[in-house]
């Protein structure tokens, strides 16, 4: 385990694993406030979005790539610039970073705009979103003691899930009455207060490396994180599984566009819910036992598309199965546990844009497949695919446990 050089600071509170604790850290709220005003705002961006391309082209692969395909260019950061996540001062490159996002939404609600440019956008967009993650996870683990990560992520989560629950039923509700731009202006203005929740409330920290962020750090860092079969099995679960299940949600505008924005609901609300218990209510020994079975839970509820069900099962089968998305939890614990402080923000920087990635690779995969099967056959097919990932590496995940990140193997 690392050492938590941050805590011994004076401006940092007592360590404790409680929301309300949590909360009353001045920093760490203003990074959940601001992470919460991005994440409303990209729900509405998204869902605006799939919804335009959808009406014009009426594809499913072009639907499904719209609504996640900015997290294909995530992978770039990773692979370049991401150890600027752990730069000496993270503070100015997050706000930097949002100011990016700020004007990327702001050029969607441009009038007329040709699809080829709002795909480009989402490229851009993508690159240094994934930078912005890092920074801010990076920060996160500063400002917060090693014993409160799991509650802290568990928090963003939970309040990521329930965003994205009022994001998409709030987007259906405004695309009746308002054009796809004007709600791309209103993600704007949400995207601009989440800018400015994070300058007045987080303080610059000069800390990590005493070299200057760059490809060859980034690089050096990668190599040694991609260097052990174990780390890659926690890597590929945190990516592969989640990203095949997001592919599936990617196919609900296409699978029934006027039940799309009810289902995606259920599987924030599902999420938000195993967040709340498995970051909240269990231990971390428990939550690590629980994983297995978590991983699993995400993609078997969603077998039931091969037989078409009524509405309301379909809809209790996706909130079930994004409780799932909880298994993400032991498995950051577990990575941030071997990682030091020097490179943290680039780690979870990674984890978070591979993340990502796999997430619009699955939506990909999902639109490429339905063009040829039905949207229920596609996800059906998803999920077992899901499944058999998971089930297939389990011994790897269970032997990464024993490595350290940039160490020998425990006793």
């Amino acid at each position: 385990m690392p050492s938590d050089t941050s805590t011994s600071t004076s401006s940092t509170p007592p360590p404790t694993t409680g929301y309300r604790a949590l909360l009353r850290n001045r920093e760490f709220a203003g990074l959940y406030a601001g992470l919460t005003l991005t994440v409303a705002a990209s729900t509405l961006s998204g869902f605006a979005l799939g919804t335009l391309v959808n009406r014009q082209t009426r594809s499913p692969f072009l639907t499904a790539v719209s609504m996640y395909g900015a997290t294909f260019a995530t992978v770039l950061g990773a692979l370049t610039l991401m150890s600027v996540a752990d730069g000496s001062r993270p503070r100015r490159t997050l706000l930097s970073l949002q100011c990016v996002s700020l004007a990327g939404a702001a050029a969607q609600a441009v009038p007329g705009l040709p699809l080829a440019a709002r795909f480009g956008l989402l490229a851009v967009v993508g690159f240094f979103q994934s930078l912005e993650t890092g920074t801010r996870m990076g920060l996160l683990a500063e400002v917060i003691p090693d014993s409160a990560y799991a509650p802290a992520r568990s928090l963003m989560n939970i309040t990521s899930g329930g965003m994205a629950v009022l994001g998409y039923a709030v987007g259906a509700m405004l695309l009746r009455h308002l054009s796809p731009r004007e709600v791309f202006l209103v993600a704007t203005g949400l995207t601009g207060a989440g800018s400015v929740v994070v300058a007045a409330t987080v303080r610059e920290r000069s800390i990590r490396p005493t070299r200057r962020p760059g490809l060859r750090q980034t690089w050096t860092a990668n190599i040694a994180l991609f260097s052990h079969s174990g780390r890659r099995a926690v890597l590929l679960n945190l990516w592969v599984p989640n990203g095949l299940i997001v592919g599936c949600e990617a196919l609900f505008i296409s699978y029934d566009p006027d039940l799309a924005s009810v289902l995606l609901a259920a599987g924030s609300a599902g999420m938000l819910l195993g967040d709340l218990t498995v970051g909240r209510l269990l231990t971390a020994d428990r939550r690590r036992r629980c994983a297995f079975a978590l991983r699993l839970l995400l993609a078997v509820p969603y077998l039931l598309f091969a037989v078409h069900p009524p509405v309301p099962v379909v809809t209790a089968a996706v909130f079930v199965a994004g409780a799932g998305f909880a298994a993400t939890l032991p498995l950051q614990e577990q990575l941030l546990a071997s990682t030091p402080d020097p490179v943290r923000g680039q780690v979870q920087g990674v984890e978070s844009a591979g993340r990502m990635t796999w997430q619009g690779i699955g939506a990909a995969i999902a639109g490429g497949v339905a063009q040829y099967v039905t949207p229920g056959t596609a996800i059906t097919a998803l999920a077992a695919t899901s499944i058999a990932v998971t089930v297939l590496s389990r011994p790897f995940v269970a032997r990464a446990r024993t490595v350290r990140y940039f160490g020998s193997p425990h006793t």
